[in-house]
């Protein structure tokens, strides 16, 4: 069953967390954890998120 779509924060405040199963490692090398972050700050830089 898909789960439900999240509810609109009044604040715009929201908390975003990666787990993997299990609380199994996502990223198993520096590496990609670097390259990851580095996306992740593009992507807030062109929509405008902090």
């Amino acid at each position: 069953m898909p789960r439900s779509a999240r509810k609109i924060s009044v604040t715009n405040i929201y908390h975003v967390m990666l787990r993997g199963i299990n609380r199994q490692d996502i990223f198993e090398e520096g590496e990609n954890f670097l390259r990851f972050l580095a996306v992740l700050k593009e992507c807030t830089e062109i929509s405008g998120f902090e």
